[in-house]
């Protein structure tokens, strides 16, 4: 990782593209069907080896439970549809706990994080702090390099 790697999270309804849909299959998968503007302008911000938080929404299910990187930045898609695009995110791993929503509002250092004042917005930028506080709060993820450290530095591509 690179000092000038971005970091996001993604927001997708659990019935619509699930945590375990992602890690199948080699864990490569296609971000695509965002029709927000704000939210196409973030991923077509997204760069390389970007780091993304893996958020389930839904009434029942609120929260950060894995991490992706970007392995194709913006494309457009072929269907026409008015300037849609996509990108190819793979997954890195599944977080040691998940992290839920009442818990990331609950937590000081995660005070005016975009996800709580734009609750909508499919794609989110998070800041390195905030980041670093999440993944704190979860215990790291699967393939961090290490044991609830939450840090990336060792996470290979």
């Amino acid at each position: 990782m690179t000092k000038n790697n971005q970091y996001w999270l993604l927001k997708t309804e659990i019935g619509e593209w699930s945590w375990d849909d992602q890690a199948a299959n080699g864990g490569v998968s296609k971000w695509d069907g965002v029709k927000n503007k704000q939210a196409q302008k973030h991923l077509k911000a997204m760069r390389l080896g970007d780091l993304c938080l893996f958020y389930h929404s839904g009434a029942k299910a609120r929260r950060v439970v894995g991490v992706v990187t970007v392995t194709r930045e913006w494309y457009p898609e072929n269907d026409g549809d008015g300037g849609d695009g996509a990108v190819d995110v793979k997954a890195v791993g599944e977080m040691r706990r998940p992290v839920d929503l009442k818990e990331m509002k609950g937590d000081e250092g995660l005070k005016g994080f975009t996800l709580f004042r734009q609750p909508r917005l499919s794609v989110v930028p998070v800041p390195r702090n905030l980041w670093d506080r999440i993944c704190e709060i979860g215990g790291g993820f699967e393939g961090d390099g290490g044991e609830g450290d939450g840090g990336v530095e060792e996470q290979d591509d």
